[in-house]
């Protein structure tokens, strides 16, 4: 059933994510480990360079570099920095907490701050979260009114509408979006585009303010915005920029702007993944299905085979339920069905005989043609229809 296909969506997704992570790893490890090795040789020479300069043992040396590392944790770096923990660089802190960035480059040292920061962003990044949910929702809302919008200017050039015509207010509004939700697709290519159009910005800031190269900057727009924060890089750290106030607020614009595009972009995605799954499941149950169908047909070539038998209906990608129920199970293997399934399967005409009764009970219609007189049916079926007939007939003959 339903549950039974949750959980192959699950186990599959949970199948390609670890593949997807096996093959991430090795294309990371080739193109990485050799410049890793390159790196770790040439500090290698270094430290060897310096001690024999110096008159040094390595052991000094080392302890003297993990003591600096230590330093490095709590801010402390070579070149001159703004301090971490003021007003506008705690600031910054919590805005990398709330939206999960997460650089690292500031970390609370006291065991008081680790024990707020629990609670804090328990509660902030939650919050954050549904801001970012309400945002996708909002720019469907307004993609959905554009297209409406456009519509509507289409008809009236073309005189199908009236140009005085107003629109609805309120709910009546929101209703009428309804039908004007645009495709996931059409949803991604603009986040796509916004996306882009944001880290290009961004990047022509960053590039002359923090000296990085533009492609450096674009690097650094995809890790914050995606909120992976790995802190090889981050904006906003020297102590004196030009125009400084005008930068660190043109770089928290940015930063939101850009998270909220990319987090929407990974929701739209993660829905086009999910399509995708099923579409898998639905072709693999397709194919078992047949082959059950082949060897049912094969062993129950006697049973016998209720009159209406549906035909099955294309499946779209766009579907994320399996749209084959259990009547259709046991339709297909020749079972009996019980009187509940054959209820559902027959609702329409259930529904126009409950009507057709109900008219005939009520006394109409009592238009009756010359055929219909000499049968003795008016219309409708059942012996409601037939006393329904007799007591018109009556009526005329009086």
């Amino acid at each position: 059933g339903r549950l039974n296909a949750d959980n192959a969506r699950f186990l599959l997704l949970a199948v390609l994510i670890v593949l997807y992570m096996l093959c991430g790893a090795a294309v990371f490890s080739a193109i990485e480990l050799p410049t890793e090795r390159e790196a770790k040789e040439r500090w290698e020479e270094r430290l060897e360079n310096f001690t024999r300069r110096h008159n040094l043992s390595r052991a000094e040396l080392r302890h003297f570099l993990r003591e600096y590392e230590e330093a490095s944790v709590a801010g402390i770096r070579v070149d001159d920095i703004r301090p971490r923990w003021d007003f506008t660089g705690a600031f910054y802190f919590v805005g990398t907490v709330v939206s999960t960035i997460g650089f690292g480059m500031t970390t609370p040292a006291t065991i008081g701050g680790k024990i707020f920061l629990i609670f804090y962003g328990l509660i902030g990044c939650a919050g954050t979260i549904l801001f970012f949910n309400l945002f996708l929702e909002r720019l469907i809302t307004v993609i959905a009114y554009v297209m409406k919008s456009c519509h509507e200017r289409q008809l009236r050039r073309k005189g199908v509408l009236p140009h005085n015509s107003r629109r609805g207010s309120g709910t009546s509004e929101v209703d009428s979006l309804a039908g004007w939700k645009p495709s996931v697709y059409y949803v991604m290519l603009i986040l796509c585009v916004a996306s882009l159009i944001i880290s290009c910005c961004a990047s022509a800031m960053y590039t002359p303010i923090e000296g990085w190269s533009y492609f450096d900057s674009l690097y650094f727009c995809f890790v914050a915005f995606s909120t992976i924060g790995f802190g090889d890089l981050v904006s906003s750290q020297n102590i004196k920029y030009e125009s400084q106030g005008l930068y660190r607020f043109g770089n928290f614009v940015f930063i939101l702007m850009g998270v909220c595009c990319i987090y929407s972009l990974f929701n739209v995605i993660s829905i086009v993944i999910k399509q995708s799954i099923n579409w898998i499941l639905k072709k693999l149950d397709c194919r078992c299905c047949h082959r059950c169908q082949r060897k049912l047909f094969r062993s129950r070539r006697n049973v016998v085979m209720p009159g209406n038998v549906r035909s099955r209906r294309n499946i779209s990608i766009e579907t994320d339920v399996v749209n084959e129920s259990d009547t259709d199970g046991r339709r297909l293997s020749g079972e009996m069905i019980s009187m509940k399934d054959f209820l559902a399967s027959n609702k329409v005409s259930l529904a126009i005989m409950q009507k057709q009764l109900s008219e005939t009970a009520n006394g109409y219609p009592r238009q009756m043609s010359s055929n219909s007189k000499q049968n003795g049916f008016s219309g409708g079926v059942g012996a409601l229809a037939i006393m329904n007939n007799r007591l018109a007939e009556t009526s005329v003959d009086r």
